[in-house]
């Protein structure tokens, strides 16, 4: 399978790098040095996978990221020279995967990209024989065909990541899942240091579905062991 890959960078010796590393036969890639470039670009193609640097002239990454993610859900790593915690979360929270920080190693990036297009696409949950292909809990409903999540008939902009843990969770209505059983479903392997990534998916997860994330609805915390989809009339 060959992936559309999209690099949005306005350091060109950056770009010609990353493409260099990545330009294997696996992808065909496409470049912009910025925001309001990229958006064509995702608009006219089939973009599998972006890498989204933060700082840049017109519209920037973080704007970028959040008019992209208005209608898709492509896999997003940002690769940023910002490296305070608080920029980070701040990606996740809008929208990216994953968070690469500057400088970087070529290498890293490549198995970065191959890991999370594993996840996305080879490995991403599928509807089988047993499984219905909608779940619904309340006014929810996952099309586990289409792999969309709608609200009262609206689809909700969730990215891969936020989908690939609501069809957990909504597969297993009252279940109890731990942070690190949900972290291996999206990613495979699970550190401690993994734990606020999830909270901070989650907290994405219920800006998007709640109607008052204050007082969640769908996605409850248990204390002390995890999450569950626990959903009661009002």
């Amino acid at each position: 399978m060959k992936y559309n890959l999209l690099i949005v960078e306005d350091d060109a010796d950056i770009t010609e790098l990353l493409t260099l590393y990545l330009d294997n036969g696996d992808f065909s890639i496409f470049t912009a040095s910025n925001g309001e470039e990229a958006m064509e670009l995702a608009r006219e193609n089939n973009i599998s996978i972006a890498l989204v640097d933060i700082m840049m002239p017109k519209m920037n990454g973080y704007e970028f990221i959040k008019n992209v993610r208005k209608n898709t859900s492509f896999p997003i790593i940002i690769i940023s020279a910002k490296t305070m915690d608080v920029d980070e979360v701040l990606g996740l929270n809008i929208g990216a995967d994953a968070y690469i920080k500057k400088p970087f190693n070529p290498l890293v990036v490549v198995a970065q990209v191959n890991a999370v297009l594993r996840r996305a696409y080879e490995l991403a949950p599928t509807p089988q024989t047993q499984d219905p292909k909608t779940l619904v809990v309340g006014d929810l409903t996952f099309d586990t065909e289409k792999f969309l999540l709608s609200k009262q008939g609206k689809i909700l902009p969730l990215t891969l990541t936020e989908l690939k843990i609501m069809a957990m969770l909504m597969k297993s209505p009252q279940r109890v899942f731990t942070k690190a059983q949900l972290y291996e479903c999206i990613n495979g392997d699970y550190y401690e240091n993994d734990d606020n990534t999830m909270m901070v998916h989650i907290s994405n997860i219920r800006s998007k579905i709640e109607d008052n994330p204050e007082t969640p609805q769908y996605i409850k915390t248990v204390r002390g062991l995890g999450y569950k989809i626990d959903y009661k009339e009002t």
